[in-house]
């Protein structure tokens, strides 16, 4: 039976009333987070037991006699797309795959270690899917009036390109590596664009199976900046010479209507753990809740598609800065421009959601998919109005789930001292577990301490501070993240030899759309080995103008997005940042 459900009957019901009392309230990214026992992941306060019990959680499992790796196929270490051509629209093609290389800047790689690792755990990053309601009235879709990239020509296919890579870890046979059982995967953060209800649904929706309409407003057909005739944007319905169809992007017809058209998504077949970021927790990333203004604006019948160019640079300077974090002077820019906006059907699911809205969305029966119950959250979070957990991976692995978002504004991250205090005490209670640490945000981009609305007197703190904390434990090993957009893996050394890596992951956004499989090894001499093993979605390489089915367009939002004026060619990073071997001394 199709898992699609009356939104009103959802967590992710909304109305007119509850979507302007709900920008009064604030995100709360400190309290009492996750205890944790070797079975189960539960909340520190009253969570009861028959909650924990219907919350299962990945365990320890059991590699098959038969060997499934080392293996390649389905990874990058096999193929990645690649252009077939030097010029114009650059058509994409099975292009050689990226080797592996040996990391050992923490720890020599001693010769045998093969033959002797056992495994500790394996699991999937995604991360940055940013589930893009296209149509939506507070995009900045104008900005490109300044820059370039930034507007996409691909971001009406975001689903279709989550629900491929979905397909692609389904298929995988296991770890590459070692050829364990994949326990779980982790989203660490922007599964959503703009903190819209459209995309949280979505984004539930990809993560746990059923079927998604990716269209918002007019339920008959597509309104937004691509059928607006305006030469700013690609049109792809139509001859119109616009700026991209300059650089080679093809005429589609029929293009707009496939974008919006119901697709399926079969859900992941593993466990599938939730890590929010700044585009899940503030609209367009970067703004605190708060503005009953643009509340009302979000699901209304007006959107605004065109700005001078020096009036976008100065927005997006004000952005860059940080000198709006609450959008006052974003929702007086728009106010001054009602005029100029053109109508739009008004939807009330566009609205923007609070934290607890997230949190409960995630503990909806309908996103339960493989499970866990909340993906890592409790009612506890909800309770307490904490968006942090700890979780059992294995028998001798812990995760830990951080938010970073700051609720002050602005799109770079931070933490608050609870937040912090929690994450000492966790390691120290289990440090006997080796442990796993995700966030959304870098230790470089954990540089926003402006306080917290709801807690102005708390300090945050910035990534370096994070990164002298988890270089106090010996049982740290690994700090997994995103927010960059790009393929980064950085060594992390503390007085003593405690050390560990960050593994810093691109974007499924941005080309070259990747997303990794980890896998934890004990090399039995003294070593520990980190595998990171880059994938694509499923689509195919190679696209077809005249397939839009939802295959189709998911290999052409690969090729979109490879072709984009503006996209950055240094995402996938250096070879060593891509697929790896990453050396540690045991603590």
């Amino acid at each position: 039976m199709s898992r699609t459900r009356s939104v009103a009957s959802s967590a992710l019901g909304v109305n007119r009333r509850s979507v302007l009392a709900a920008t009064a309230a604030v995100s709360v990214s400190a309290g009492v987070g996750y205890a944790l026992r070797p079975t189960d992941s539960r909340a520190a306060t009253s969570a009861s037991g028959a909650e924990a019990a219907g919350a299962p959680v990945a365990q320890s499992r059991t590699a098959p006699a038969a060997p499934l790796a080392p293996y390649t196929r389905g990874t990058t270490l096999a193929t990645v797309a690649a252009p077939r051509t030097n010029s114009g629209f650059r058509r994409l093609g099975n292009g050689p795959g990226w080797r592996r290389g040996v990391r050992n800047e923490l720890a020599a790689a001693k010769t045998g270690r093969a033959g002797r690792r056992t495994t500790l755990a394996a699991f999937v990053q995604l991360t940055d899917l940013h589930l893009i309601d296209a149509q939506h009235p507070m995009r900045l879709e104008y900005m490109r009036a300044t820059d370039v990239h930034a507007w996409r020509p691909h971001e009406a296919l975001t689903v279709h390109g989550a629900v491929s890579l979905v397909e692609r870890v389904n298929a995988l046979r296991g770890a590459p590596v070692t050829g364990a059982p994949l326990h779980f995967a982790m989203t660490t953060g922007d599964n959503t664009d703009n903190n819209a209800r459209t995309e949280l649904e979505w984004f539930l929706t990809v993560m746990s199976g059923g079927r998604i309409t990716p269209n918002s407003g007019d339920p008959r057909r597509y309104e937004g900046v691509q059928n607006s005739g305006l030469k700013q944007y690609w049109q792809p319905d139509t001859a119109l010479r616009d700026t991209d169809k300059q650089y080679g992007f093809p005429q589609l017809e029929g293009f707009l209507a496939a974008a919006v058209r119901e697709l399926n998504s079969p859900g992941l077949n593993l466990p599938w753990y939730s890590t929010v970021g700044n585009h899940d927790s503030l609209p367009l990333g970067c703004y605190g809740l708060g503005d009953s203004w643009l509340a009302e604006y979000a699901i209304g019948g007006k959107k605004l598609m065109s700005l001078s160019a020096s009036e976008a640079k100065k927005l997006q300077d004000s952005i860059k800065n940080g000198k709006d974090p609450m959008g006052t002077a974003f929702r007086d820019l728009l106010k001054a421009h009602v005029r100029d906006m053109r109508s739009v059907t008004p939807d009330e699911k566009r609205a923007p959601y609070t934290a607890a809205d997230y949190l409960k969305a995630h503990l909806d029966p309908a996103y339960r998919g493989v499970g866990p119950v909340g993906h890592g959250y409790s009612s506890a979070n909800v309770d307490a109005g904490t968006q942090y957990y700890s979780f059992r991976i294995a028998d001798d692995v812990i995760g830990i789930s951080l938010d970073t978002t700051d609720p002050g504004g602005h799109y770079n991250g931070s933490l608050g001292t609870a937040q912090l205090k929690w994450l000492d005490k966790t390691l120290r209670d289990n440090k006997d577990s080796y442990a796993v640490v995700f966030s959304h945000h870098t230790s470089t981009s954990m540089t926003n301490t402006r306080p917290d609305p709801a807690r102005p007197g708390e300090k945050r703190h910035n990534g370096q501070e994070v990164v002298a904390l988890l270089g106090s434990h010996a049982n740290v090993l690994a700090w997994v993240n995103g927010h960059i957009h790009r393929n980064a893996i950085t060594p992390h050394s503390a007085p003593g030899g405690r050390s560990f890596w960050e593994i810093s992951t691109a974007s499924h956004v941005d080309y070259p759309q990747l997303a990794r499989v980890i896998e934890l090894a004990d090399n039995k001499d003294g070593t520990v080995s980190i595998f990171t093993t880059c994938i694509e979605s499923s689509a195919p390489h190679r696209t077809d103008f005249s397939d839009l089915s939802q295959t189709g367009l998911a290999a052409l939002y690969r090729e979109l997005s490879y072709n984009a004026p503006g996209a950055r060619t240094d995402l996938a990073g250096e070879v060593r940042d891509r697929n790896a071997e990453l050396l540690l001394k045991k603590g």
